[in-house]
């Protein structure tokens, strides 16, 4: 084969080294293009208004190869200066002629494009194309940070939803809401105090297990709150307390204020104006006459014994005598026999004490522990109870069954998380303010992802702009690498009278 027809492949990288083993440029080639680059630098300043030269200088490095387009539009746009020596006399043309003089000088021209290929095919392109993959990484986070914040939007706000709900609040002005619920206590208190009655058969059977285990037959004292609750309802603490009806039920009085209460009146409940009906803070039992009243005895019926003036006593008219009956803490009411006043915890219902409420939830759950026990004994044949009262022996698995599901209710009447929010709500300003808290967190946390989904879909718009301004510069420097390929291949072949060049490598891989 001739050696002509013999390709010369020339690898990227080594395209520099190649040309300086090889003597077609020198070793310290940089130094002389310096003085190039300056000339280069000058003569733009001074250009014809031509579209092509436009195009040439816009957006990239000038090599030697654009300075012979150059001239060749000068040839046209420069015709005019042209003698009859076919010299030009335009001082532009005789700059651009010098630029391509110096740059055929030790073949400066060609080391320098040299350069250029491998700094675009080693660094430029690729720096460009990894800017481009870490930008469509972030829009990728972006997107998945989208997600998430649209799935922690959409929790925080069902979470809301579902804690108004069980409210019974709108949750547009959270705590002056919450604070108007407990309107409704006393009707609820009502309803559960007559709901609370199926568990009437339960106690029965408990009481008879008791009677029957411990041997007695009268009634043993158990279960005094829930029972209590069951025959009277929901009567004041005082009345459970003491057995008999106040005369006068004295209320703390409830203030809703849109402000936390101050810290030094700690007496007063700080609920704001709330109705509990068109009596005020006083119940009428009715009218007493006094008049009416038996108390079985007169003075005429006591029986003082004998008492004289001769054996040293002193008979006093107690009518002179000045007793301050309030300083000696007797209480003596004018109404008559049902009682005195109730104040604080003894003017509250056991069902809104949290003192008797308590004691309410524990005796459901005594017998419903006691229910459960039974339904196991009788499920698993344990059940030994030969000299039990009939009320025990006739309780089959379905009767216990029905027992429980009706304590169940009950316990549900008096536990559910409403009837618990409420609850606490009159009792404990400070849960108010935690309620309304975590209620606006929540709120809080569905705003803060609005936000942030806001700022990032701004982001991802801002990514897709910079990803669409490097495309093209990408795009136009690989189109001008291949074009600086193909011109360098072509010079280096007329070197080697024609023979094909190729420069292999990175740069085919563009």
């Amino acid at each position: 084969m001739d050696e002509h027809d013999i390709p010369i492949d020339i690898n990227t990288t080594k395209l520099l080294d190649w040309l300086t083993s090889r003597r077609h440029v020198n070793k310290d080639w940089q130094v002389n293009i310096l003085k190039v680059r300056e000339k280069i630098n000058s003569a733009i300043q001074d250009m014809p208004a031509h579209e092509g030269i436009i195009k040439l200088l816009s957006g990239q490095h000038i090599n030697y190869f654009h300075c012979l387009k150059i001239v060749d539009i000068l040839k046209e746009t420069e015709a005019d200066t042209k003698n009859l020596f076919g010299r030009y006399g335009s001082q532009r043309m005789k700059d651009w002629q010098d630029i391509i003089s110096s740059y055929q000088k030790d073949n400066l021209y060609l080391a320098e494009a040299a350069q250029m290929l491998i700094r675009n095919v080693s660094y430029e392109i690729p720096g460009l194309k990894k800017q481009v993959a870490k930008i469509e990484q972030s829009q990728l986070e972006c997107e998945k940070k989208l997600k998430d914040y649209g799935k922690v939007e959409t929790t925080a706000l069902k979470e809301f939803n579902v804690a108004c709900e069980q409210l019974g609040i709108p949750g547009d002005e959270i705590k002056m809401e919450l604070l108007g619920l407990l309107k409704e206590l006393p009707k609820i208190y009502k309803d559960t105090s007559e709901r609370i009655k199926i568990v009437q058969s339960a106690i029965e059977l408990y009481t008879e297990f008791s009677k029957f285990l411990s041997g007695k037959d009268r009634d043993v004292e158990m279960l005094s709150a829930l029972k209590y609750l069951v025959e009277k309802g929901n009567t004041t603490t005082y009345e459970y307390t003491y057995g008999e009806k106040p005369v006068k039920i004295e209320e703390e009085e409830l203030i809703i204020k849109d402000k936390a209460p101050e810290k030094e009146n700690k007496n007063v409940i700080d609920f704001g104006d709330i109705d509990f009906g068109d009596n005020g803070n006083e119940i009428d039992f009715g009218d007493i006459d006094t008049n009416t009243i038996d108390f079985g005895t007169t003075e005429a019926d006591i029986d003082w014994g004998t008492l004289n003036n001769d054996e040293g006593f002193e008979m006093v008219n107690h009518l002179d005598v000045d007793i301050n009956l309030e300083e000696s803490g007797i209480v003596v009411e004018k109404s008559g026999l049902d009682g005195g006043i109730a104040r604080g915890d003894e003017a509250l219902t056991i069902l809104d004490n949290p003192k008797t409420r308590e004691q309410i939830i524990n005796n459901l759950m005594e017998i419903l522990a006691f229910l459960k026990i039974r339904l196991y004994e009788m499920a698993s044949d344990s059940d030994l109870l030969q000299d039990a009262p009939a009320v025990l022996q006739m309780q089959t698995i379905e009767s216990i069954t029905s027992l429980i599901d009706c304590v169940n209710v009950a316990l549900d009447q008096l536990t559910n998380k409403r009837i618990q929010h409420l609850h606490n709500i009159k009792h404990s300003s400070k849960y108010v303010d935690i309620l309304t808290a975590s209620l606006k967190q929540k709120l809080s946390i569905v705003d803060r992802m609005k936000v942030n989904k806001k700022l990032v879909e701004k982001k991802i718009v801002g990514l897709q702009e910079e990803k669409s301004n490097l495309q093209p510069v990408i795009k136009v420097l690989i189109e001008k690498t291949k074009e600086l390929q193909k011109d360098v291949q072509e010079d280096i072949s007329k070197k080697y009278k024609g023979r094909v060049v190729n420069i292999i490598g990175g740069v085919n891989l563009l």
